[in-house]
């Protein structure tokens, strides 16, 4: 029998839950039960998290937790990050702690600017659609003015427009170019519905507009988080050793895109903490900053790492398109909360501390895979969620923790210590 269905989205929350309790789970009740616990008690709030998508029938919840000690350009900070992995925010609060003795984070923002494309299909002569367009470009800009009125007395706007021939690569295929500054806002939908009414104006029975979209490649909106201070300072039994294979671990990542992948990532477990915490778009700042990974022509690290004159640094150059203004950002009080814990930032000051964290949550992970090994603190913070897997009490929990203090944890062990224990 079909389950396709029309005219779902117009069904109540109750009639979808009950329509997918009846098609797609054996025990009903127990899913309708699960759903409900997770409806926020206060009416219009959940309304309003009802109203961010489409066929919202429950809330997905993620851990909302804190990294302090952050000192940043010499100021202090608590980053929030929303989070699912063990070991994320225990590994940036350490470090941050670390170096909050040391100088702390230097952050500086690089350039700003975002890219628009109108693609397009021309199939005439290339000087006739060069004079058309150099004919145009004023015409075009002024077509816009009513959308950049506002951003322009915000200090951003339109700053470029250029035509662009992509023929060797696509026949017949052109762009318009245009590149933005969108201040405080991430502006996507400003930079969109540019670009709609730049293609509309442009448009001629010659000129095929095939689509007209913002990119999430934004190599020029580029900020850099660096940390350093004497070798001797970075402590241990022999700090210069330990300064060698850091830099070595950085440097394999620099030429083994299979270890890259996995070095970004973790540097990405930060960043992407921080931004989903504050309301911005996660998966636009993972595209963009793992295809900025391959600027070089080979997928490869995002940080670097140099030793020179008994000194140590360790630095990460990432693009990031973020917001402090529109989207979620004014509109889920979870995501206001976080910019007001971040001192209500700019976006270039949350540029700076995001790319923290992400370099911060990279030399955790360095740190531990060219020390002890990266098993050990993660699975000390995994312990927890194995005992909730297997329905430990309170005080079996505390038991558990205190056998494993100082005993290396995997999974077998802690169920076999458990069994021990109930029995």
């Amino acid at each position: 029998m079909s389950k396709i269905i029309s005219g779902f989205s117009k069904l109540s929350k109750q009639e979808k839950i009950d329509w997918l309790s009846k098609n797609y789970f054996a025990n009903q009740p127990e899913i309708t039960n699960t759903l409900q616990q997770y409806w926020n008690a206060d009416k219009e709030l959940q309304a309003l998290h009802d109203d961010f998508i489409e066929n919202t029938i429950s809330n997905f919840y993620l851990p909302y937790g804190v990294a302090p000690n952050f000192v940043i350009n010499g100021r202090d900070y608590a980053i929030p990050m929303v989070v699912e992995e063990s070991s994320v925010v225990a590994a940036a609060s350490k470090v941050a702690k670390f170096w909050s003795t040391r100088g702390g984070f230097k952050a500086t923002v690089l350039s700003t600017t975002k890219i628009g494309q109108v693609h397009f299909i021309y199939k005439g002569k290339k000087e006739d659609l060069h004079a058309y367009f150099n004919q145009q470009k004023e015409h075009l800009l002024a077509a816009t003015a009513s959308i950049t009125k506002n951003m322009e007395k915000r200090g951003g706007g339109i700053l470029d427009l250029v035509l662009v021939d992509k023929t060797d690569k696509l026949e017949h295929y052109y762009q318009l170019h245009v590149t933005f500054e969108t201040v405080d806002s991430m502006g996507a939908n400003f930079i969109n519905s540019c670009l709609e009414t730049i293609a509309k104006a442009f448009r001629t029975p010659d000129i095929e507009i095939v689509m007209s979209i913002l990119s999430n490649y934004v190599p020029n909106c580029l900020v850099r988080a660096e940390v350093s201070c004497p070798i001797k300072d970075l402590g241990g039994e022999n700090p210069r050793e330990f300064a060698e294979k850091f830099k070595q671990a950085v440097q394999i990542a620099e030429i083994e895109p299979y270890r890259a992948v996995t070095h970004n990532k973790g540097i990405m477990n930060g960043i992407d903490a921080v931004v989903l915490a504050t309301g911005n778009d996660f998966r636009a700042i993972e595209a963009g900053a793992h295809a900025y990974a391959t600027k070089s022509g080979s997928y490869s690290s995002l940080t670097h790492c140099q030793i020179s004159d008994d000194q140590f640094k360790f630095w990460i150059e990432i693009p990031l398109a973020l917001g402090t203004v529109g989207g979620l950002t004014s509109l889920h009080p979870m995501a206001k909360l976080s910019l007001d814990m971040l001192q209500k930032p700019s976006a270039k000051e949350l540029m700076q501390i995001i790319a923290t964290a992400g370099l911060a949550q990279n030399y955790a992970a360095l740190n531990a895979l060219t020390t002890s090994g990266i098993q050990q603190g993660h699975m000390k913070m995994h312990l927890m969620n194995i005992l909730n897997q297997l329905g430990a009490t309170a005080d079996e929990k505390e038991e558990m923790l205190a056998y494993f203090k100082d005993k290396t944890v995997t999974h077998s062990a802690v169920v076999d210590r458990f069994n021990d224990l109930r029995n």
